[in-house]
């Protein structure tokens, strides 16, 4: 018997999946605790209609990320912080700042944690830091630390 897995079942199917098991154990196991639908032409059709909106919906996540990625190069945030008297600052410029001054001053909403340091800001100047936006889409965003 043809089934459609509404779970992952181990060994057996990941969500999803269309997969032939034997009757017994669809009829016994699989379509009583609901873990699987029996596979018809409307329950293949509304598969496929899922498998259709996700891939439409993961095409305009990567768009958005790539159109993302190319304002990012264009910009330079700024980040004003204080320091003592010989320009080190008190403390280190972190990625929910960078985040939140990307959003204030540019209106780009990412999160502090695709924002990637390689080492802790603790100076005035300027910086180049790494923005991992998804779906293998990185960039790098410009951060100027001044006194403030």
């Amino acid at each position: 018997m043809k089934v459609i897995f509404n779970v992952d079942v181990k060994g057996q199917g990941k969500k999803g999946e269309l997969k032939e098991v034997s009757d017994g154990f669809a009829r016994n196991y699989l379509l009583p605790r609901k873990l699987a639908a029996e596979a018809t032409n409307d329950n293949i059709n509304a598969l496929k209609l899922k498998e259709k909106a996700k891939a439409a919906q993961i095409a305009k996540e990567k768009a958005q990320a790539q159109e993302y990625a190319d304002k990012l190069k264009a910009v330079q945030v700024t980040v004003k912080a204080k320091a003592g008297s010989n320009g080190k600052l008190f403390g280190a410029v972190t990625s929910a700042e960078i985040s939140k001054e990307l959003k204030a001053q540019f209106g780009m909403d990412i999160e502090k944690n695709k924002i990637v340091q390689a080492d802790p800001i603790k100076n005035y100047g300027t910086y180049s830091v790494k923005v991992k936006l998804g779906y293998e889409i990185t960039a790098a965003v410009s951060v100027l630390v001044i006194e403030g």
